[in-house]
Parts: C-alpha cells; sequence; structure tokens
C-alpha cells in the first residue's frame, strides 16, 4: 500500500495562508493523476470532517466552509497534490490529511488510503 506523506502545515495567524502538500513516499508506483484525492480536517475533540477533493477526471469539490477560501489543485510533474489555505481562522485548526480513494464531498471520511497528517494551528 502506497504510503502518502504531508507536509506544509504550520502555525498561522489569523488571515494568512498556508499551502499543505501531499506526495506518495519516494519510489512508490502511485500517480495523483490517476486517483481520486482528497483532504480532511480533524480539529481537537472532533470527527474527521472532509475539505476538498479532486477526482481523476479533474472535478473539485469543497465543503461549505472551504468554499471560497481553500483551493485544491494537483502538479502532475511533480506527482503531488496541494491544498492553499487562504485567509485562516482559528476555527481551521486541526490536523489536515490527505487521501487517495475518496471521490465525493459527501462520503464520509474514512475509507482509502490516508497520510499522517500535518497539524495546521491558527492562533494570534
Amino acid at each position: 500500500q502506497v504510503q502518502l506523506v504531508e507536509s506544509g502545515g504550520g502555525l498561522a495567524q489569523p488571515g494568512e495562508n498556508l499551502r499543505l502538500s501531499c506526495a506518495p513516499a519516494s519510489g512508490a508506483d502511485f500517480s495523483v493523476s490517476l486517483n481520486n484525492m482528497a483532504w480532511a480536517r480533524q480539529a481537537p475533540g472532533k470527527e474527521r470532517e472532509m475539505v476538498a477533493t479532486l477526482d481523476r477526471a479533474g472535478n473539485i469539490n469543497y465543503a461549505r466552509f472551504a468554499s471560497g477560501r481553500f483551493t485544491i489543485y494537483r502538479d502532475n510533474a511533480k506527482n503531488t497534490v496541494y491544498l492553499s489555505l487562504n485567509n485562516l481562522r482559528p476555527e481551521d485548526t486541526g490536523v489536515y490529511y490527505c487521501n487517495a480513494g475518496i471521490r465525493r464531498i459527501t462520503e464520509p471520511a474514512r475509507g482509502g488510503i490516508w497520510g499522517q497528517g500535518t497539524q495546521v494551528t491558527v492562533s494570534s
């Protein structure tokens, strides 16, 4: 099973931006362009929730809270999926996970292949 590796999390002030990256572990036989990819997040004490999906055909969907602020996209040459987080709010704090397999934003945030997560903390 392929290992997905996230990076790019950190501490941000409200209103700032971060960009998260997700790529298969080095040497893995896995192409993000040939798979349904997604991002989910889990805030402290809450269940994991879907944030954005990018399917193999290039269709994109966002959770309501993410629409207009977050952008999911992929760079096929770098075999990487990104999640740009703009105008961050304290309520965006949580662990952000990359997923391979989930296609629809309405699906539960389980199943498929998950990365280890990257922490995003938004605080002044």
